[in-house]
């Protein structure tokens, strides 16, 4: 059974009536539902790199030359998919009482010394784009790491050009802030 586009557009938007949801959700799914999924997307964004895979609302991955990256709906770029996007977003923490009594009045406000709200911006436009509670010093988790080339050759039957390593790279971007670290303590002891 395959459906009508702009019942799929609202289906994504959360607009669709709740019989037509409950009739989709009831019914096999779509063989093409993916690539019209893709297409519903392609169409709301004004760059032409090619969406992968979404990764959440407002942000994707895509396909820019011979490399994958992560990348907002405004256009800006978060770097390769392989490293944790959040690592290269604006973040605003929430540790205070007086910062979570924002959201969580009175009694429902968490304890800033157990646990911390972070909001995850895009430095482009500034669109919300992930909000998660962590305990405090959590490092931020990498939500999604798909096997892209595995997902488009075994599951689509349409390999990707260029297969690349799967593999976690948010390790090397920590890394070398480390480096720089390193390097500015150095040049603040040469000073004195």
């Amino acid at each position: 059974m395959s459906y009508e586009k702009n019942d799929l557009k609202d289906l994504y938007d959360g607009t669709l009536p709740w019989d037509k949801v409950k009739a989709i959700m009831s019914n096999p799914k779509d063989d093409d539902r993916f690539d019209r999924y893709i297409e519903i997307l392609q169409e709301r964004v004004t760059w032409p790199e090619k969406i992968l895979m979404p990764l959440g609302m407002h942000i994707y991955i895509v396909q820019k030359g011979r490399e994958r990256i992560v990348k907002c709906d405004c256009g800006h770029e978060f770097g390769d998919w392989r490293k944790n996007w959040k690592m290269s977003a604006l973040i605003f923490v929430r540790d205070t009482v007086e910062k979570l009594e924002e959201i969580y009045p009175g009694l429902r406000c968490p304890d800033p010394e157990l646990c911390e709200i972070r909001e995850y911006y895009c430095p482009g436009c500034a669109a919300l784009l992930k909000v998660e509670s962590l305990p405090v010093g959590c490092p931020p988790p990498f939500d999604a790491l798909p096997d892209l080339d595995a997902f488009y050759r075994d599951w689509l039957k349409r390999p990707l050009p260029d297969e690349k390593e799967f593999k976690d790279i948010t390790c090397e971007t920590t890394a070398e802030w480390g480096q720089g670290l390193k390097a500015a303590k150095n040049q603040g002891k040469k000073k004195k």
